[in-house]
C-alpha cells in the first residue's frame, strides 16, 4: 500500500496570524495530504469541503445518539466553534464522498473564541497550565461503512503531522457514549475506569452537568468502547466523571494525551519518536 505525505512546518511568526486552511484569506500554506489505495486524508481547504464534514456528522450523531441539532442549516452539525476550527477529512478515493472527520481548535483560536468547546462541560481549571500547548479534538466521526480501522489511523496519522507543524504537545477532548441505554454503557465504563487507576488530582476536571452514576445500574457484560480503548492505549488519560450533553444524549469523558508520553508502538508509527526522546 503506497502513501504519500506533503507537509511544511508553521514557523512562530506564521503561527500568531493563523486562520483555518479553508479560509480563502489564510496566509499560510496548510495544505498537506496522506494517500492510500483507498482513502485521502487531508485538511478541508474550502467552505464546501467544511460542509461535506458537517453532512458526516449530522448524519452519525442523528443515527447512532440520537443528537438534536440547533444548527441554522437542515442536515448538517454546525456550531460557531466550526469557523475557528480546522477540520480533517478522509475521503474514499473511490466516491470521494468524505467518510471520515476530525476538526482541530489551536490554543491561539480557542483565545479568540473565548475558550475551549470542552469548556463547556467541564471546569479545565487544573489543565489551564497547559494552555499555550494545549489542542482540542472534537467531532470525531467514521462513516459506518469504513469502520475497519483504516480510516480512524489515518486520521490520527494527519493529526500528528498537524500538532508537529504546530509546535503543539497536548490534546484534549471527549470521547462519547451513547445514552440510549439509559446511561447503562457510560456508568459501567466509569466503575472499569475507577477500578484501573484512580485520576490524577493534578489533571483533575470537573463535570458541569454531572450524570447521577449514582442512581443508573450498569451493565452485566461490559466492554470498552473501541475508540475510548485506542485512545487509552496512546497513552491518553481521563481527567474526569462523565458529563451529561443532553443534546447529543452522550455521556462525555474528557481525555488528556500528552504526546511525550505516548506509546511508543503509535510513536513509530505516527512519526513522533523524535517528541518523546527530547522530552
Amino acid at each position: 500500500m503506497t502513501e504519500m505525505l506533503i507537509q511544511r512546518y508553521l514557523t512562530k511568526a506564521e503561527a500568531h496570524f493563523f486562520v483555518p486552511a479553508w479560509v480563502g484569506t489564510s496566509p499560510t500554506d496548510l495544505s498537506f495530504a496522506i494517500e492510500t489505495e483507498s482513502y485521502r486524508v487531508s485538511l478541508a481547504s474550502s467552505v464546501d469541503e467544511v460542509r461535506d464534514a458537517q453532512q458526516l456528522r449530522f448524519q452519525v450523531f442523528s443515527e447512532e445518539y440520537g443528537a438534536v441539532f440547533h444548527g441554522p442549516e437542515k442536515g448538517l452539525d454546525q456550531d460557531e466553534f466550526d469557523d475557528y476550527c480546522d477540520h480533517i477529512i478522509v475521503r474514499d478515493r473511490s466516491s470521494m464522498r468524505v467518510v471520515g472527520t476530525y476538526r482541530i481548535l489551536l490554543p491561539e483560536q480557542a483565545r479568540k473564541i473565548g475558550g475551549y468547546y470542552s469548556q463547556r462541560e467541564f471546569s479545565l481549571i487544573r489543565l489551564q497550565r497547559f494552555a499555550p500547548d494545549l489542542v482540542e479534538l472534537g467531532r470525531s466521526c467514521v462513516h459506518p461503512d469504513h469502520r475497519t480501522g483504516a480510516v480512524i489511523m489515518l486520521l490520527w496519522k494527519a493529526i500528528a503531522q498537524y500538532m508537529r507543524r504546530h509546535h503543539c504537545r497536548y490534546l484534549v477532548g471527549c470521547a462519547s457514549v451513547s445514552m440510549r441505554d439509559g446511561g447503562a454503557q457510560a456508568v459501567s465504563l466509569w466503575q472499569h475506569v475507577q477500578r484501573k487507576a484512580e485520576i490524577d488530582p493534578a489533571l483533575q476536571a470537573y463535570p458541569r452537568t454531572r450524570l447521577p452514576l449514582e442512581s443508573i445500574s450498569p451493565l452485566e457484560h461490559f466492554n470498552e468502547p473501541p475508540l475510548l480503548k485506542a485512545y487509552l492505549s496512546m497513552g491518553a488519560v481521563i481527567c474526569s466523571e462523565p458529563s451529561w450533553d443532553p443534546d447529543f444524549n452522550t455521556a462525555d469523558f474528557l481525555m488528556l494525551l500528552d504526546l511525550a508520553k505516548l506509546h511508543p508502538r503509535y510513536a513509530r508509527h505516527f512519526g513522533l519518536c523524535e517528541l518523546i526522546s527530547s522530552n
